[in-house]
């Protein structure tokens, strides 16, 4: 019995102690957090689970560490807020990986970004086409800033807007055999399509989308 309410009172403590850690460290969306501060959040949360189980072991020694590591982020948050250098060392830098239209796939490959992780956060941007998109840029929390490209209003709409979502065809130079069947398409037409537009080399197509009867098409660099 003594044990089990050793563990409910280190619970209900570290729980506390926690919450107050990390409102002193300062508020923070999870998508927000920067490697330091996924470090220092693991490392805390470790310790607390293993001071609830080691119950034999006098909390001390697990609330040292964690002020500590409490002031080591606080000093390096300091630090980074007046070092643009050490900021950009620790935190990186946002990288553009949609530049006026054209995909970077050496951006891409040096943050090991790939193109379903770029069609996925444009759908999240309610985005349906990559060819709406003059500048996409990933920032250092992961998240991906959007911004499209303008077009006259005196115009219609253009179909990307109203129309069906993008089918990815090629990506990385690999043909999307799936997604040719979904489009009731085979791989002979998708070649002979890219042929007419001067496209002859697969391998060289980093991606190609189809929508409303449009394709998309960027090439390696």
């Amino acid at each position: 019995m003594e044990v089990y309410l050793s563990i409910i009172l280190r619970t209900i403590f570290l729980y506390l102690l926690m919450l107050v850690i990390f409102r002193i460290m300062g508020k923070r969306e999870i998508g927000e957090l920067s490697v330091l501060d996924l470090v220092v959040f693991i490392m805390i949360g470790e310790m607390a689970v293993i001071a609830i189980e080691n119950t034999k072991d006098p909390l001390f020694h697990t609330v040292v560490p964690m002020v500590l590591l409490m002031c080591i982020q606080i000093t390096l948050a300091i630090i980074s807020l007046k070092n643009k250098k050490f900021r950009d060392i620790v935190d990186g830098q946002p990288s553009i990986i949609i530049n006026r239209g054209k995909i970077d796939e050496e951006a891409m490959k040096k943050l090991r970004y790939n193109f379903d992780d770029l069609m996925s956060q444009l759908r999240e941007k309610d985005i349906r086409s990559i060819g709406d998109v003059e500048f996409a840029i990933l920032e250092t929390s992961g998240k991906l800033s959007v911004l499209e490209k303008i077009y006259d209003p005196k115009q219609p709409k253009t179909p990307a807007k109203n129309g069906d979502i993008t089918v990815p065809l090629i990506m990385d130079g690999t043909i999307e055999e799936e997604n040719l069947k979904r489009i009731n398409k085979t791989n002979l037409w998708l070649r002979q399509e890219l042929k007419k537009q001067g496209y002859r080399d697969i391998k060289k197509i980093s991606f190609c989308s189809y929508e409303n009867g449009k394709f998309f098409i960027d090439t390696q660099d």
